[in-house]
């Protein structure tokens, strides 16, 4: 379905549980996408201070305030240009920077603090969560026109419980760890690691597996 929409401009937005491999999708499509060349750039909105979000969002020019770096500094938007825009944890951006985003995304175009002229914007836009944005948008917590913005395609990704092929992706992450070279699990550790619900998913089968 990915490869059917990939460099057609399409925005997309991948859900699922937390551990199910949501960024490591979304390098994947930028991976297979004409944009492999530019950069990735992953912005977790949940984990930036939101005293900080918006110089983190779209940067400052020299000068542009007391304090500020003597270079300037480009923002998450900017510095994604030509390539791809990660926004991880979607859900948990505060509502005014939500504005912010619709706006940006809707003039392709951004104003760093203390800029003369915006500046042209070029990315595809990926976003994640594991929050119920339906639910949100209902409680009035999430923007509904951002949400239509962001999720030009909806991608769900299944919790590893629900997933058909345990026992390929089992052999797979085993075959790929560092010096893991003709290692095999025997049949009772196998039978355990396949039986079990993981909660945390791809993450925590990952872990487990290394220790």
């Amino acid at each position: 379905r990915i490869r059917k929409v990939l460099d057609k401009g399409i925005p997309i937005l991948i859900t699922g549980e937390t551990g199910t491999g949501k960024e490591a999708f979304a390098r994947a499509i930028h991976q297979a996408s004409l944009r492999r060349s530019g950069p990735f750039v992953a912005l977790n909105c949940a984990a930036i201070p939101e005293s900080l979000i918006e110089s983190e969002l779209f940067g400052y020019r020299a000068g542009s305030f007391t304090g500020a770096d003597k270079k300037g500094m480009k923002g998450k938007l900017e510095l994604a240009n030509g390539g791809t825009l990660f926004l991880d944890e979607i859900g948990d951006m505060p509502a005014h920077l939500q504005t912010r985003l619709l706006r940006v995304l809707a003039e392709r175009e951004i104003s760093p603090l203390g800029a003369a002229t915006p500046v042209a914007l070029d990315v595809q836009v990926v976003s994640a969560t594991h929050q119920n944005l339906a639910g949100m948008i209902s409680a009035k917590q999430f923007r509904e026109d951002l949400f239509y913005r962001l999720s030009g395609m909806t991608l769900h990704l299944p919790a590893l419980r629900e997933r058909s092929d345990r026992a390929e992706l089992l052999d797979e992450l085993l075959a790929a760890q560092p010096g893991a070279s003709g290692l095999r699990l025997d049949g009772e550790a196998r039978t355990r690691l396949l039986a079990y619900a993981w909660p945390g998913n791809i993450r925590q089968l990952l872990n487990g597996l290394r220790y």
